[in-house]
């Protein structure tokens, strides 16, 4: 059995998955798993995991989930250019230090971002109370600055010279804050010079095709089913209550 990546590229672990097995041309098959519809509470989508999240992986019988685990599966099992995971233990643990800050230093506010300024008011039909908003941008602006001054300081990556997991998770992170129109590189040169190393790194058309859902998300919640929207009017009313 092909080693299986369940996926939604409207998610951001997703999408570093899915471009860390690309660029590294990981034989796997695509299984799309839809957030918006909920497909990831079926019961097929439960036998290969219990937590109910994606991106997940099934590799014959052996069934894997959270993105970070799932890519240092991958760079193992397909011994991947070290530069992703690199052996160097100072420039390891960076990489290290940095995947265990961003989940609630980086993930948590620039998910927030998406949600307030444009899935709240596109499925609500609401804007987000300004006091929230404000409260919201603070932790943006702070998460960037340590960005910024603790973990790019003047290196062309964040572990050094060479892209690695590291930056593959940043940089899925802020583009969905960059998706829902904020402006995450004004007055952020440093942080913007990155990001552009990062997109060119990747290669301009597996990002492009990658982010190409995330991009279009507003249209795609114009025809979503109402009935399959529940999850996200609930989950919205829940964030602004």
């Amino acid at each position: 059995m092909a080693l299986e990546l369940y996926l939604d590229l409207a998610s951001q672990p997703c999408r570093a998955v899915y471009m860390f097995a690309k660029m590294n041309d990981i034989p796997f098959t695509f299984k799309k798993v839809s957030l918006m519809e909920g497909e990831h509470f079926g019961e097929e989508f439960g036998k290969i995991s219990i937590i109910r999240k994606v991106p997940a992986m099934r590799d014959g019988d052996f069934c894997l989930a959270e993105s970070i685990a799932i890519m240092l599966y991958l760079a193992e099992k397909f011994k991947t250019p070290e530069s992703w995971y690199p052996a160097d233990l100072q420039q390891r643990s960076r990489v290290i230090e940095f995947l265990s800050w961003q989940h609630l230093g980086l993930r948590m506010h620039a998910s927030k971002v998406f949600w307030f300024k444009l899935l709240i008011p596109s499925i609500l039909g609401r804007d987000v109370p300004q006091e929230k908003l404000d409260s919201l941008m603070e932790d943006v602006n702070h998460s960037m600055k340590i960005m910024e001054e603790k973990f790019l300081q003047d290196k062309p990556f964040i572990a050094g010279d060479h892209i690695t997991l590291a930056d593959m998770v940043a940089v899925t992170e802020i583009i969905q804050a960059v998706a829902s129109g904020m402006e995450m590189f004004k007055d952020r040169p440093k942080l913007g010079a990155w990001y552009e190393r990062v997109q060119a790194a990747i290669g301009a058309e597996l990002f492009d095709d990658t982010h190409k859902i995330l991009m279009g998300v507003k249209e795609v919640l114009k025809t979503l089913d109402p009935s399959k929207a529940q999850f996200f009017r609930t989950k919205c009313l829940k964030m602004i209550s």
